[in-house]
C-alpha cells in the first residue's frame, strides 16, 4: 500500500507516520509537509533511514506539486492545517490558505488525477462549536467559534461536496483534544509540563473551567487507520475518548505529577470566543468499525509527562517567549 500523508511533520501526523510504519511492513509513505511553525523535522528523526519513507517539502496549496504526488497512491491522509486557535485570532488569513485553499487543491488533484484513491480528511470537534450538555453526533449542525474552526468547517464542506458532485471516495474524521509525545509547546499540556520543568508559572485562561475530551494520540492514529481501511465513502467519524477534564484539572494533575503545588497556577485573561465545552459522541466508529481507546487519561498523561522530562533535546530549541507567552492570542503572528 502506498500512502500520501500531508502534514506528516506535525504532532498528530508524525505520530501517524510512525504508527503505520511500525504496524505494516508492506507500506510506502510519502510525507508532504511545508515545515511551518507546527512542523518539526525532529518529530521523525528516528525513521529518516527507513527505505519505506520519503519526505517532500511543499505546500498542499501548491496544485502543480500535489497533482503529481497523488498519482499512483492508494490513500491520501490530510493532516496539513493551521491548527492553533490563538494564532487564528491574531492572523486569520493564513488559515484560509492551508485549511480551505489547500484542501481544495488536494480535492482537485484527486478528482483529476487519482479518483480511485481513498481520501481521509482530518478535522476537529471545534467545527461543531461548544455544547453545555450531551455530545455532538456526526450529523449535527456546524457552528464554529474561531477563525481556525471556521476554516476547518469550510474544508469539511468542500470535501463532502466533492463526494456528492464528483464521486470521490473521501471520509472525514473529527477528533477531540489530542495529547502525547511531540506536541508543539504552545498547546496546554506540553506548555504546562515545560513551564513547570522550567520553574515558571503556568497560565490558565479565565477560571480554567473549560471542558475538553482528552484523546491520547496513538489511540487517534489507530482510529484513522481503521477509517482508511474500513471506513465508508462520504461518511464522517467522530473520535473521542470519553475522558472529559477541565483545563484546570489537567494543569493540577500535571503539577502534582511533577511535585509542584497550585501556587504555580496563574489565571490570565481569557481568549475571545473561548468555547466552554467540547464533547463528541463516538458511538458510530465504535459500533461500525470496532474502535475503542486503549489508553486512559491517567496512563496517557503519565507517559506524556515522562516523555517531555526525558526529551528536553526535542523541546528546548522550540521554546521562546512567543511560544510560552501566557496570552498568545494577543501577539502579532
Amino acid at each position: 500500500m502506498k500512502v500520501l500523508v500531508t502534514g506528516g511533520l506535525g504532532f498528530i501526523g508524525s505520530n501517524f507516520v510512525r504508527y503505520v510504519l511500525r504496524e505494516y511492513r508492506d507500506i510506502e509513505v510519502i510525507n508532504l509537509d511545508a515545515v511551518k511553525y507546527g512542523s518539526n523535522p525532529d518529530n521523525l528523526k528516528d525513521i529518516e533511514g527507513d527505505e519505506r519513507y520519503t519526505f517532500i517539502r511543499g505546500d498542499i496549496a501548491d496544485y502543480e506539486l500535489v497533482k503529481d504526488l497523488v498519482k499512483g497512491v492508494d490513500a491520501i491522509v490530510n493532516f496539513a492545517a493551521e491548527t492553533h486557535v490563538d494564532r487564528s485570532i491574531s492572523n486569520p488569513e493564513s488559515f484560509l490558505r492551508s485549511n480551505v485553499v489547500g484542501v481544495h487543491s488536494l480535492l482537485e488533484a484527486i478528482r483529476k488525477h487519482n479518483s480511485n484513491a481513498v481520501f481521509v480528511h482530518i478535522s476537529t470537534d471545534e467545527v461543531y462549536g461548544d455544547i453545555m450538555e450531551g455530545s455532538f453526533k456526526e450529523d449535527d449542525r456546524l457552528k464554529p467559534s474561531s477563525p481556525y474552526s471556521a476554516s476547518k468547517a469550510a474544508g469539511d464542506l468542500f470535501v463532502l461536496s466533492y463526494v456528492r458532485t464528483y464521486g470521490i471516495d473521501a471520509r472525514i474524521t473529527r477528533c477531540t483534544n489530542n495529547y502525547g509525545p511531540y506536541q508543539f509547546p504552545e498547546k496546554l499540556i506540553p506548555k504546562t509540563i515545560i513551564r513547570t520543568l522550567m520553574g515558571l508559572k503556568v497560565p490558565v485562561y479565565g477560571t480554567g473551567q473549560n471542558v475538553r475530551d482528552w484523546l491520547y494520540v496513538e489511540d487517534h492514529c489507530r482510529a484513522i487507520d481503521l477509517v482508511v481501511q474500513e471506513g465508508e465513502k462520504g461518511e464522517i467519524y467522530n473520535i473521542s475518548s470519553g475522558e472529559e477534564r477541565t483545563n484546570l484539572e489537567v494543569v493540577k494533575t500535571i503539577l502534582n505529577m511533577l511535585g509542584r503545588d497550585e501556587s504555580m497556577i496563574e489565571f490570565v485573561e481569557d481568549r475571545p470566543g473561548h468555547d466552554v465545552r467540547y464533547s463528541l459522541d463516538s458511538s458510530k466508529i465504535r459500533g461500525e468499525l470496532g474502535w475503542r481507546p486503549r489508553v486512559s487519561f491517567d496512563e496517557g498523561i503519565e507517559e506524556t509527562v515522562r516523555w517531555y522530562r526525558e526529551n528536553t533535546w526535542w523541546w528546548e530549541k522550540l521554546v521562546d517567549e512567543r511560544v510560552l507567552h501566557p496570552t498568545p492570542w494577543k501577539l502579532k503572528w
